[in-house]
């Protein structure tokens, strides 16, 4: 299958809800939620996009090339590259249903081991948004990352203990959920957390858990203090509060911040390889992919999955190539020009 083949079928399979558009920047669906755009005017989603794209790469080839290698650790496991699907979840809501929870989840997680990588899922309004992913979870060897909601505790921890005996390898919380619209229009009591309670829900489980929706370098000390394993810088898509900088923008003071106390990720309108190159160079150690991931999954299934991670992953060594970087270790501010 080729990637052309899978957005000329997701474009089908996903209409009206999703155009998938030839540049997803968040402009054609702005403001549509439910649906697939930002908050209010969409400038937290486009503004992500523009900010990426105005990152230049500096070309270096006086050098011996003894190949490209984009292998990574996490969660005491090596992955082929430092890319990760994000966590998505109400398919029916804001992708028309084509796909629903637990069909996402068969194509995402086995598309996404196939290629040497994995993914988050999803947790939501209904029970079953955290549970159904919870069944291709198991079914890969606890090859993924259950992400939770900032539930009350109660609820927290009775989904740690599924995820934990789905055998999962890692947790996750997505804290910017607090500010989801349709959490809120469903009347779900999702809240902020502060240190203490983290620090309570976190030493509740033995596996690495991460923190999501971190966005400022005191929110990222703050998240080193809970002993997060790893925190992902993230404006939730755009999804959650308007006119908020990229992610990606806000990723060298994130890192300047804490250092390497922590495991750094970041999304936010990643979309290639050299969006992945551009993130590891600000910072991160890796990335989340979203919406490119249901379209991958919309058009092609778990090998549509599979065809889309093994592309950004070609992409990024071409990157590496062309810039004289042997591992992802080599990737560093200097190989870019963006907009301090």
């Amino acid at each position: 299958m080729e990637y052309r083949e899978i957005l000329e079928n997701a474009r089908k399979t996903m209409a009206p809800n999703c155009r998938v558009c030839r540049e997803c920047n968040g402009i054609a669906c702005r403001g549509e939620i439910p649906g697939t755009g930002g908050k209010g005017t969409g400038s937290s989603f486009t503004h992500s996009y523009e900010y990426l794209a105005s990152i230049k790469i500096h070309m270096d080839l006086l050098y011996t090339d003894r190949g490209q290698d984009t292998s990574c650790s996490f969660f005491d496991k090596t992955f082929a590259g430092p890319v990760f699907a994000a966590p998505i979840s109400g398919l029916s809501n804001n992708y028309n249903g084509y796909l629903n929870e637990k069909t996402y989840a068969e194509a995402l997680v086995p598309g996404t081991i196939a290629a040497g990588c994995a993914a988050f899922t999803g947790d939501g309004a209904a029970d079953y948004y955290f549970t159904d992913p919870l069944t291709a979870v198991a079914a890969a060897g606890g090859a993924a990352v259950p992400t939770i909601k900032p539930w009350d505790r109660e609820k927290v921890l009775e989904k740690i203990h599924l995820a934990e005996q789905a055998g999962a390898m890692a947790l996750c919380m997505d804290i910017d959920s607090a500010g989801l619209p349709l959490l809120a229009a469903a009347g779900k009591p999702v809240c902020s957390k502060d240190v203490d309670e983290l620090k309570a829900i976190l030493a509740s489980t033995k596996l690495p858990f991460l923190l999501k929706g971190i966005m400022t370098p005191e929110g990222a000390r703050k998240a080193v203090e809970t002993g997060a394993y790893g925190i992902v810088v993230s404006n939730h898509g755009g999804r959650v509060l308007d006119h908020t900088p990229a992610p990606a923008e806000m990723l060298p003071a994130i890192r300047d911040a804490v250092g390497t106390r922590v495991k750094i990720l970041v999304d936010g309108a990643i979309r290639t390889g050299v969006d992945v190159f551009k993130a590891l160079a600000l910072g991160a150690d890796a990335v989340l992919i979203g919406r490119p991931y249901v379209v991958a999954a919309c058009g092609g299934g778990a090998e549509g999955v599979t065809v889309y991670t093994q592309k950004v992953l070609a992409e990024l060594r071409d990157v590496m190539k062309m810039t004289g970087c042997a591992t992802l270790s080599d990737i560093t501010r200097d190989k870019i020009t963006w907009n301090r």
